[in-house]
């Protein structure tokens, strides 16, 4: 018969998956800290505590395996008796629960996307609703992120976080302020705003694309001197959007726009409701409005029916448009999806041998521009000291996928969380070197 363990009702928190995850988490240990509880964010084995939360993802293949994988370890520490409880919560817990309860019965309960209240009283707390937008957040001091919707109403064929998320439902701007005004008061300096489209903001409570007002009355707030926007859609994008980004200095001069693919048969087939001409438009369009703007993108590869023809297209166009910043995945054929009615028909090597030349391509590209920083000087937020550098970004990268600038620690000093003004000495493929201007 195994044990108790010793740690003492200690809440562990783990995050798998996006951004909108950690925001998820964030806001669950801000309930349970209010209730007095004792929770941390995935602490060191030594310190993990008894009771454990794992956030999931259940996004793609490899996503799912994480946390599956993450579960099983879980639930075999609770076997040995290292922990009493585990909980599972997030998007694989959404999609698949009927089948994760039945292969893993010794998960002390799933929960789904939009069952905070209960999840809370499973861990012994109360659904504190005057805690409007406060949470307690795992980034570095200066940079939190800002969920200002949830759920998504697109049709994208090969997509099921709208089975996971629900329909798109915007947050009330008077909020989103408040939100934002108790974190600049906490010292973050920069926002990043997501959603699963940002470009729908608005149209289900203010039957308008309401995102520049948003982000008028965001740069309204004091201390805030930083706002990115993650995750916009390429269809009915709000133009209006690029003439704030260009008077509006706290608004970062860069755009994460997932295009997915820009061969027209299958952005057709992906039901993206748009076209390569539009789409080349569009981008051009941005940089005409914005110059010297930053454009990350998302790409798949291996879709249904994806020739080499489409590949060819595809490489062309990332050629032709020199992305700042780029992801690339295999596509991952997902039940439930429109979709997964068609025949997975590309082999995975085919799949992964396409991410690694589109990738490639890009990594020269990105080479080409870094080269190009080189002399120049950036004001540069400095999220931390890692071994013998201080590691901060320019308005044009975000935490965790864009470039990162260097700067020597032996040298000079910086203090974390505080702008600084950096010339760039140096850059490889995705990093960039610099010292104090």
């Amino acid at each position: 018969m195994r044990t108790k363990s010793l740690k003492k009702n200690k809440i562990n928190v783990i995050t798998l998956g996006c951004s909108k995850n950690i925001y998820d988490s964030e806001v669950l240990m801000g309930q349970l800290r209010a209730n007095g509880k004792d929770v941390e964010h995935e602490a060191p084995a030594e310190k993990e505590g008894n009771i454990i939360v794992i956030n999931t993802c259940g996004f793609i293949d490899n996503a799912k395996a994480e946390s599956v994988n993450m579960i099983l370890e879980y639930a075999d520490k609770k076997d040995k008796g290292l922990v009493d409880k585990v909980f599972v919560t997030g998007c694989l817990s959404e999609r698949y629960r009927p089948d994760l309860e039945k292969e893993i019965p010794n998960v002390d309960q799933f929960f789904g996307t939009t069952e905070l209240p209960q999840l809370l009283k499973a861990l012994g707390a109360d659904y504190k609703h005057e805690l409007l937008g406060e949470r307690l957040t795992t980034t570095p001091k200066n940079y939190a992120y800002l969920k200002i919707a949830e759920g998504c109403d697109r049709p994208c064929s090969f997509c099921a976080i709208p089975i996971m998320r629900g329909k798109h439902v915007s947050q009330p701007i008077e909020k989103l302020v408040k939100e934002a005004e108790g974190l600049a008061k906490d010292g973050v300096k920069e926002l990043i705003l997501i959603a699963q489209d940002l470009t729908y903001y608005g149209l289900d409570i203010y039957k308008k694309r309401n995102l520049a007002e948003l982000l008028e009355a965001l740069a309204a707030v004091e201390g805030i001197e930083w706002i990115r926007l993650h995750y916009a859609f390429p269809t009915g994008f709000p133009m209006d959007v690029l003439d704030l980004m260009k008077r509006e200095p706290k608004i970062c001069n860069y755009i994460d726009i997932p295009l997915q693919h820009i061969s027209d048969s299958i952005l057709k087939s992906m039901r993206r409701g748009t076209t390569q001409a539009k789409t080349t438009q569009l981008l051009k369009d941005f940089r005409a409005a914005v110059p010297g703007m930053a454009i990350r993108t998302t790409l798949i590869v291996g879709y249904p029916g994806e020739t080499q023809e489409d590949f060819e297209i595809l490489k062309d166009f990332v050629q032709e448009m020199k992305f700042d910043r780029m992801g690339c995945f295999a596509y991952s054929h997902e039940e439930n999806t429109h979709a997964y009615l068609l025949e997975d028909n590309v082999p995975d090597d085919v799949k992964q041998a396409r991410a690694n030349e589109i990738m490639e391509l890009q990594s020269q590209i990105s080479w080409d521009l870094n080269q190009e920083k080189v002399g120049q000087v950036f004001k540069c937020i400095i999220d931390r000291k890692e071994g013998q550098h201080f590691v901060g970004r320019t308005e044009f990268d975000s935490p965790d996928v864009d470039n990162e600038v260097l700067i020597d620690a032996s040298l000079h000093y910086l203090k974390t969380g505080d702008f600084a003004m950096i010339k760039i000495t140096d850059a490889t493929e995705f990093d960039l070197y610099g010292e104090p201007a």
